[in-house]
C-alpha cells in the first residue's frame, strides 16, 4: 500500500551486541507517501481544501461538496460528485500499532453479501480494495407496491494511517471505468486527515464541522425560521 507513516526509532544493532547506544542518537525511518495525508505529512503544495475538522478536502473545478447533517446540525458525512459519480468520505480512529482496514475489507463483503450485493477483494491504486455491486432498496411511494431492489455498482477504498482509518466508497459510472474514476481518486489521494490528540475507541468516526461559512448560513436559516414562526423552530431536515 502506498501510504507511509513517519516514525521514529532507536537503533537496536548495538544493544544486540551488549554495546550501549550513543545518547540522543535516533534513526530516522521513513517511509514514501502519495497521499492520502496525514496532517503532519501534507505536502506545501498549495492545494485550497475545505476544512471539515477532522478532514480536509481537496477543492476541485466542477466538483461539488455535499455535506450532510442530521436534526442536530451534526455532519454526519461527506460526499463529493463528479459528473453522474459519488464519493462518500469518512474517516475512523484506528489502533496506534495495527491498521483496520483487514477487518473491514471482510466485514463490508460479508455484509454486502448477506444482502444480496457481490463485493470482491481487488487490487487498487491505493492497495486491497472491494469492487463489485450493493443492493439497494428504495422507498415505497404511499399506496404503491414496494419496487425491486437496485443494485448499484460500488468500489471501497481504503487507507491506514497513523491512528486512523480513511474509507472512501466510489458509486456511479466511475465505480466501473478506469477513466471516469480519476478524478475522484485523485481527490481522495489528496485528503488530509486531521486525526487529533483524544482518545477514541476503534473505529469511532473521527468527528466533522461544518465550515465556517456554511456553519454561518445554517444559524441564519435557522433565526429566519424562528423568526417566521414566533417562536423556536426545529432545526432542518437533513
Amino acid at each position: 500500500m502506498p501510504f507511509g507513516r513517519r516514525r521514529n526509532r532507536i537503533d537496536r544493532s548495538l544493544r544486540e551486541k551488549g554495546v550501549p547506544p550513543e545518547p540522543q542518537v535516533r534513526e530516522r525511518e521513513v517511509e514514501e507517501t502519495s497521499g492520502p495525508w496525514d496532517e503532519t505529512d501534507a505536502p506545501a503544495d498549495g492545494t485550497t481544501r475545505i476544512d471539515l475538522g477532522s478532514l480536509r478536502l481537496p477543492a476541485r473545478s466542477g466538483m461539488e461538496l455535499r455535506v450532510d447533517v442530521n436534526q442536530q446540525q451534526k455532519v454526519i458525512g461527506a460526499t463529493l460528485r463528479y459528473g453522474d459519480s459519488i464519493l462518500q468520505v469518512a474517516a475512523f480512529a484506528a489502533p496506534r500499532a495495527t491498521g483496520i482496514w483487514d477487518d473491514v475489507r471482510a466485514d463490508l463483503a460479508r455484509s454486502a453479501s448477506g444482502q444480496g450485493g457481490s463485493l470482491t477483494e481487488v487490487e487498487g491504486p491505493f492497495g486491497p480494495e472491494l469492487a463489485g455491486h450493493v443492493r439497494l432498496t428504495q422507498p415505497t411511494p404511499p399506496g404503491q407496491a414496494p419496487p425491486a431492489p437496485v443494485r448499484r455498482a460500488t468500489r471501497f477504498l481504503g487507507v491506514d494511517g497513523p491512528r486512523w482509518f480513511l474509507r472512501g466508497m466510489i458509486s456511479g459510472p466511475a465505480a466501473e471505468s478506469a477513466e471516469a474514476a480519476a478524478p475522484l481518486e485523485d481527490v481522495f489521494r489528496d485528503i488530509v486527515v486531521v486525526r487529533g490528540t483524544e482518545p477514541m475507541p476503534v473505529r469511532e468516526q473521527l468527528p466533522l464541522v461544518l465550515p465556517p461559512q456554511a456553519a454561518a448560513q445554517v444559524a441564519a436559516q435557522q433565526a429566519a425560521r424562528q423568526q417566521a414562526a414566533g417562536g423556536p423552530a426545529a432545526a432542518p431536515p437533513a
